[in-house]
């Protein structure tokens, strides 16, 4: 009996190794810096996710981390984002000044900056990072605002939330 288990396992445990669980999920951190007088976004996304869409959807390949990445990606990240990524401060449309991009391992940080905000009552986000190529994809946003904090997550389904402070 014993060998039939560890028969048993020796067949199991290979065919686990191959099988593979992705998540599709980014995260989305807002902080208003009142002395700032600015909304300080930092978001970051797998990077093989957004080279996905992004080659897709501009027909390029950008080759991430390569020899051959190309030279003026920071123009296609920040095309994308302006074109997924919606703010809204106290009702008013806001647009985000793009800041940058750093790779860490397999993730790609984005630095977002929204300014000339002198208080902030409500932030109203529009989230579809992804979710046109990966219908999983998971948009966590996490914000503070003074000693306030609010996470919600967003999905395709779900993608618009307005945060109270």
């Amino acid at each position: 009996m014993k060998t039939k288990h560890t028969l048993l396992l020796l067949f199991i445990i290979p065919l686990l190794s191959f099988t593979t669980h992705k998540y599709y999920l980014s995260l989305t951190q807002l902080t208003y810096k009142s002395e700032a007088k600015s909304i300080q976004i930092i978001m970051n996304v797998f990077m093989d996710d957004i080279e996905v869409a992004l080659n897709k959807d501009y027909n390029i390949d950008l080759q991430l981390t390569t020899k051959k990445e190309l030279k003026n990606n920071d123009v296609y990240f920040e095309r994308y984002l302006k074109e997924k990524l919606l703010f809204k401060v106290d009702g008013i449309t806001k647009t985000f000044n793009y800041i940058g991009k750093e790779y860490e391992g397999d993730l790609v940080y984005f630095y977002l900056e929204i300014e000339n905000i002198n208080q902030v009552k409500t932030i109203h986000i529009t989230n579809n990072i992804l979710t046109k190529h990966f219908p999983e994809q998971q948009n966590l946003v996490k914000s503070k605002v003074g000693k306030k904090n609010k996470s919600v997550l967003l999905t395709k389904e779900d993608n618009t939330t307005t945060l109270k402070f």
